[in-house]
């Protein structure tokens, strides 16, 4: 080949380091700011006002007379005791409960799913997962009471009632949410299972590993920042929900959700608004804790889902 048609390598475009580059990039930045105004705007008033009003609410209290607000923390100190904290301590143990056993039935549910190999399948059982994981409030409730309540289909045929079983109590409202919260870890779970490639299970065959040495070692590694970003995930559903709790069982199980209704309502006592908005309060740093958490764990896991 001669000379003259010996192909060049292209060669990358010089860099711009001098001032006028510089300057360019400076000058990027404010316009970059403004493109996320509106997003920081929309943010501000629809999540930075309600928490403002309530945690003001929350540390103040009025004269009713003068009507002079004055700093107090009776309501935070009334929101931890007696009946309040009661229902703190059953919603944590509600969502506990339901974000483990959901996230246990989700990843065996997503793992025959991943493994079975087959596309209708897995297409039919995330699409049914979607659907279930949005099904919850009201109607959920009222389903669960013509199947399971008391005069249920269910309840009647498998005579669940001299079982011991009891729709309306903490054991039954835990069925009732493991039925949204066990499709939202199938959804949660199945892309990182994805991740799992094979032949990391070749290569621990071939090793002479085993399946349990291959989890143990390889798959639960990979796995736990999906699987406890999940469990914070379910954690924090069920902790805020409420529609489905007060349709089915009232004030008979102590939940932080129902207080705060009873207390805005008056239903028990009258003028306990300042206590439901600490207990308003109360949520929004536990969900806080539970987002802190939750958050570095999901951008943990992200680089397995590529």
């Amino acid at each position: 080949m001669s000379p003259s048609t010996t192909p060049r390598t292209p060669t990358a475009p010089p860099v711009d380091r001098t001032a006028g580059g510089a300057a360019r990039r400076r000058r990027r930045g404010p316009r970059t700011w403004l493109a996320v105004l509106p997003l920081l705007a929309f943010t501000g008033l629809c999540f930075g006002l309600p928490l403002g009003a309530i945690a003001f609410g929350a540390v103040t209290r009025s004269d009713p007379a003068s009507g002079a607000t004055a700093l107090t923390g009776e309501h935070l100190a009334r929101s931890l005791q007696g009946p309040y904290l009661d229902s703190l301590i059953g919603s944590v143990q509600l969502s506990a409960l339901t974000a483990l056993i959901g996230g246990v039935l989700g990843v065996v549910i997503a793992q025959a799913v991943v493994t079975s190999g087959s596309a209708g399948l897995r297409g039919a059982t995330l699409t049914a997962s979607g659907v279930l994981a949005n099904f919850g409030g009201v109607p959920l409730a009222f389903a669960f009471i013509a199947t399971a309540g008391i005069s249920g289909v269910v309840t009647r045929l498998a005579d669940l009632g001299g079982l011991g079983w009891n729709l309306y109590s903490f054991t039954g409202l835990t069925v009732v949410y493991l039925y949204f919260l066990t499709p939202l870890m199938v959804l949660v779970i199945a892309p990182a299972l994805d991740g799992l490639r094979p032949q990391w299970r070749e290569a621990a065959q071939n090793s002479g590993a085993t399946a349990g040495q291959f989890w143990r070692h390889v798959g639960l590694p990979v796995l736990a920042p999906s699987l406890l970003g999940g469990f914070v995930l379910l954690f924090g559903t069920a902790f805020a929900a409420h529609a489905t709790a007060a349709a089915l069982v009232g004030g008979s199980v102590p939940l932080v959700t129902l207080k705060i209704a009873d207390a805005l309502s008056g239903n028990v006592l009258t003028g306990q608004e300042n206590v439901a908005l600490a207990l308003g309060l109360d949520m929004i740093l536990i969900a806080g804790l539970v987002m802190a958490v939750y958050l570095p764990l999901q951008r943990r896991s992200a680089r397995w889902l590529r």
